[in-house]
């Protein structure tokens, strides 16, 4: 695994080289931040760290990691007294855990807010959860009678990593033990990489298109609202100046794919792909695929089931548009993310 030093200079982004074939992959890793201690480098309050498996023994295969820690950036011992948010939900305080009366939230905020800009070449962030300073959601905030409010808040430095990147995949390395959520974060990704690579290294309304047609049923399988509204977007993109075309698109696209797909959505765009081959593939070869696919969508099978078989027929009958749209490998088949949903 390649690890970054907690305050360390970007490397400069990789990048997946464009292929009509989606699965034919670079071998060249994509970066992401990381906090410090996921990657095992002992920067907790105990001295110790909580390294994941997770990010070192699978996604280490295909992502370069960033690691950094805003406890020890701000200057914080280790080891050092726990500390937790205190004070009021909407500008929570930080402060040792057994001395509310030290305001600690300057020194916290004053070690990562220079360091913000070196995130920008990131395509993803993965946090440490129930940290005061890394936690993406539900940390507690506390109140002067030791009992925590009912509401719950983004830590210091999750919070200003977000409203600094809004639409960089983050997410806590704990809740990607979920298959769906661990899905969605790969390639949510894997696509504002794209993004980034292919569109805002060069904005023009070409690349934007090549882009969108590109992942067309990625979109159909996540959001058909969203599909639809984008591709209106584009159908006027010459009124609109580029830039602000192309930020519009971004935040519209990244918004439709924040949240996992669902069967019935996959099982849409499934069927939408096999009608590339009504023409090639014979019906009963034709029906064989759809019994499958319903098959997945009862829960009876992956999806990986239905998406090889549908493209073992397109890369022998499949059209060029077809064969390179993204949803059908919209990250390295390695990871094996569809054996699981």
């Amino acid at each position: 695994m390649k690890s970054q030093s907690i305050i360390a200079t970007d490397q400069s982004a990789s990048s997946i080289s464009k292929s009509k074939h989606p699965q034919a992959w670079s071998s060249e890793k994509i970066n992401i931040g990381l906090s410090a201690c996921l990657a095992g480098h002992e920067v907790r309050y105990n001295g110790g760290h909580a390294q994941s498996r997770l990010c070192l023994n699978v996604l280490s295969e295909h992502f370069n990691y960033k690691t950094f820690c805003p406890e020890v950036a701000a200057g914080f011992s280790t080891p050092r007294p726990t500390m937790r948010l205190t004070g009021n939900p909407d500008k929570p305080k930080l402060s040792f855990t057994n001395d509310d009366s030290v305001d600690l939230t300057d020194q916290l905020i004053g070690g990562f807010k220079d360091k913000l800009s070196q995130f920008e070449e990131l395509d993803g962030y993965i946090l440490m959860k129930n940290s005061p300073s890394c936690g993406l959601e539900r940390i507690k905030v506390y109140q002067e009678n030791g009992y925590p409010h009912e509401t719950r808040v983004q830590g210091l430095f999750a919070s200003a990593l977000q409203k600094r990147y809004p639409l960089m995949p983050i997410e806590e390395e704990g809740r990607l033990h979920d298959a769906k959520l661990f899905e969605n974060f790969v390639l949510r990704v894997y696509a504002y990489h794209h993004f980034r690579t292919e569109v805002l290294a060069a904005p023009s309304l070409n690349h934007l298109i090549a882009f969108h047609s590109s992942y067309k049923y990625v979109l159909m399988a996540h959001s058909q609202r969203a599909y639809k509204n984008l591709g209106r977007l584009l159908g006027n993109g010459k009124k609109h100046e580029i830039n602000s075309l192309v930020d519009e698109y971004f935040h519209l696209f990244m918004g439709a794919l924040s949240t996992p797909a669902s069967k019935k959505s996959h099982t849409n765009a499934l069927l939408h792909i096999l009608g590339y081959l009504r023409k090639s593939v014979p019906s009963q070869a034709r029906q064989n695929i759809v019994d499958v696919i319903i098959k997945y969508n009862k829960g009876v099978l992956p999806l990986i089931t239905p998406l090889t078989l549908l493209k073992h027929y397109l890369d022998q009958h499949g059209s060029e548009y077809i064969r390179s749209q993204r949803y059908l490998a919209p990250y390295p088949e390695s990871l094996g993310l569809a054996n699981q949903l």
